[in-house]
């Protein structure tokens, strides 16, 4: 029998429901590019310690390629053990990739592991049919349940029109949707979706826009035909990674608010400290160097190695890290890691 979201701790599907920031975790690797257990662990202690309500883990931020050096379940196993020192359950997501023998089996390592969804991307879809995916999907939904992921096609995501989402919306074990093609016109087919199959009580909508983060936690989508707005009340960000207490703060402040003048400025503010992580300038080449860089300035990692020795920072990247965090200091938490950083580390 596969894990159901009714199987759930009450207090979990209530986190993920209200709306809650999720970091994607980032992989902590030494000088000769093997883990570092003792800083991937401090990483999930910092987030868990600023108030992040999940870990999503396994995910691109990950890197993908920890399922070629066999560290898929190993990391895994260390943020789940950092999540069993909480008082209170965190949501836990592993990313789950490739065709559907893989997509399955990596469900099942993380339902071992006492996961409680998996964030399943599509990218090894590309040129299948919409029946091909919908069945791949609700293959994975039989094990546990899913966490919708619509990654924009500038980084391998595939295009997925609105009669996808109204039948992936269907899908019963589908507990929420990660929102982050990059483009409003494909972020409203998702909402158009979910609103067509009725899954707006069980859906829980949560940004994955790193450009529009704010403007999406802002927004009362009052699609016709709604009974009432519909919400992203979350984030299951790469962004969210870095500077997590101030990204925590930021979402508490945003969800279900309405919009001011004040709120809306922090839209733009967020993307661009976003553009300077994520590496917009070089189409995304350092983004996972860029939040590495962020952790390694501020003790969390040792450096800011990736598995494939060809991805770092791009030509200029550095610097502009330095100037939106001297730009916007109310958006750091460079004070918060200081004081807490020995603790995670022990």
């Amino acid at each position: 029998m596969g894990l159901r979201w009714q199987d759930w701790p009450e207090s979990v599907l209530a986190r993920l429901r209200q709306g809650c920031a999720i970091p994607a975790h980032p992989l902590a690797l030494n000088a000769r590019r093997e883990l570092d257990p003792l800083r991937q662990r401090a990483l999930s202690r910092y987030y868990l310690a600023a108030g992040a309500g999940g870990l999503a883990v396994g995910v691109h931020t990950t890197q993908f390629a920890i399922r070629q050096v066999r560290l898929f379940e190993t990391v895994l196993s260390l943020a789940a053990e950092a999540a069993a020192e909480r008082d209170e359950a965190p949501i836990l997501i592993a990313g789950a990739i490739g065709r559907t023998e893989q997509a399955v089996r990596e469900a099942r390592i993380a339902r071992g592991l006492g996961y409680h969804a998996v964030l399943l991307s599509l990218a090894a879809w590309k040129g299948a049919s919409e029946d091909e995916i919908i069945a791949h999907c609700q293959a994975v939904a039989a094990e546990m349940p899913v966490f919708g992921f619509y990654l924009q096609p500038a980084v391998g995501g595939v295009p997925l029109p609105l009669t996808f989402w109204r039948r992936f919306a269907a899908i019963e074990n589908v507990v929420a949707i990660k929102m982050a093609p990059f483009d409003r016109y494909a972020t409203l087919d998702v909402l158009r979706g979910v609103l067509e199959a009725g899954a707006q009580d069980r859906i829980a909508l949560y940004t994955g826009n790193d450009d529009h983060i704010v403007a999406d936690l802002l927004t009362p989508f009052a699609l016709a035909g709604a009974e009432k707005p519909l919400r992203i009340l979350g984030g299951l960000l790469g962004h969210w990674s870095v500077w997590t207490k101030a990204a925590v703060d930021l979402h508490a402040r945003c969800r279900g608010a309405d919009a001011t003048p004040e709120l809306l400025a922090l839209d733009a503010q967020v993307t661009e400290m976003n553009a300077a992580v994520f590496d917009v300038a070089h189409n995304f080449h350092g983004v996972i160097a860029g939040c590495h860089e962020i952790l390694r300035r501020q003790g969390l990692l040792d450096g800011i190695w990736c598995l494939d020795p060809d991805e770092g920072l791009s030509p200029g990247q550095a610097a502009l890290l330095t100037a939106v965090a001297e730009r916007y200091p109310h958006l750091t938490d460079d004070a918060f890691v200081r004081a807490n950083l020995n603790t995670w580390l022990s």
